[in-house]
This record gives C-alpha cells, structure tokens and sequence, in this order.
C-alpha cells in the first residue's frame, strides 16, 4: 500500500486526534474526508464541521469537505427503523468515502469511526469492506480504540469542542433521555 495514498473519513476533530498521529507515526499521511450528513441539528454539524477544519490547519492535514447537512435524506433512510440507524449511517458514509477514494487516486480508506470503543466495529468494517469492493478499492480496518482515551484527553488539552453524542438526532435523545432517566432513578 503506498502510505500517500489513504483516505481518511472523519466523522469528528476530536476522534482524528489519535487516528491521524497512529498512521503518523507508521509513516502514513492520511487526506482526511469530511462527510457526515447524519449529524444533526444544523448548529451541531457547524461546529463539528468548523473545529476539523481548525484542527486540519494546524497540523497541516490535507482536508476535503463534502459539505452536505443531510437531515431529510438521513431521515428517509434511517425511517421506520430508527433503532438500527447506525447501519445506513455507516454505508453512507462508508459509501461516500470509498467512492472519492475511488475517483481520485487512493488505493485504499478508514475511519476515525474506528476509535471509538462504543461504535460497532464489526459492522463499520464489513461495511467499509463492501464499499471498497463496489468501487475497487481497499478498505484497512485500523482498531484505533486502543488510543481513545489519549486522543480525547489530547483534544481537550488542545481546547477542542468535544460534543456530547454521536451525531444524529436520535443518539442525542437517548444521550439526554438516558441521563433524565439515571437523575430521576436517583432521586428515587
């Protein structure tokens, strides 16, 4: 694999702390890929958007955004199955990557989705793989979860926004749900 020639989707600034230093130092230097319609609302998807952008410039990151706050379409595809909304929220954004892969010259993809212990590894790699065969490339499944926590106190230390759930509007109500529920358990 030639190391200039890997695409890195980001789905956050704070997740590509650990992934960008990882292939760093395995002599890889990763273009990072900003394609996340899933986050939402509008407001959250700016900030998340805007801080990878800070973020890129300062450590001299070649960053291409896609651009597209997608909350119509992501809705289409999640409906009625709001419950397994992580498996389109992967393939299109899995799609998405591999298809630029594809069209500009990388032979192969990740994901800084890889570096989070609470993602569903299995599923993003199986994904990832079948839309790098679609468009005839790589998909390389990094476990970047050893170095989560280091990569989140690092972007804290570097004043990094760091949002509270994963990005669509649904793991925020059961972020903000499930913590209403704890509090009033414990008041009980």
């Amino acid at each position: 694999m030639d190391p200039k020639k890997l695409l890195l989707h980001i789905c956050c600034a704070p997740c590509s702390v650990y992934c960008i230093a990882s292939l760093r130092n395995e002599g890889i230097e990763p273009v990072g890929f900003w394609y996340n319609p899933n986050i939402h609302p509008v407001t959250e998807y700016k900030k998340r958007k805007n801080t990878l952008v800070d973020y890129a410039k300062a450590i001299d990151l070649k960053l291409v955004i896609q651009n597209e706050y997608g909350l119509r379409e992501f809705i289409k595809g999640v409906y009625p199955d709001f419950d397994n909304r992580c498996g389109y929220c992967y393939r299109v954004r899995m799609d998405a990557a591999a298809k630029y892969a594809a069209e500009n010259g990388f032979e192969c993809f990740t994901t800084t989705l890889l570096v989070s212990p609470y993602q569903n590894h299995e599923l993003i790699r199986k994904t990832g793989e079948m839309c790098a065969l679609k468009y005839g490339i790589k998909f390389v499944y990094y476990d970047f979860s050893t170095g989560f926590r280091e990569g989140q106190d690092k972007a804290r230390e570097l004043g990094m926004y760091m949002q509270k759930y994963c990005g669509c509007i649904f793991s925020e109500e059961d972020r903000y749900t499930k913590k209403k529920k704890k509090q009033k358990a414990s008041e009980e």
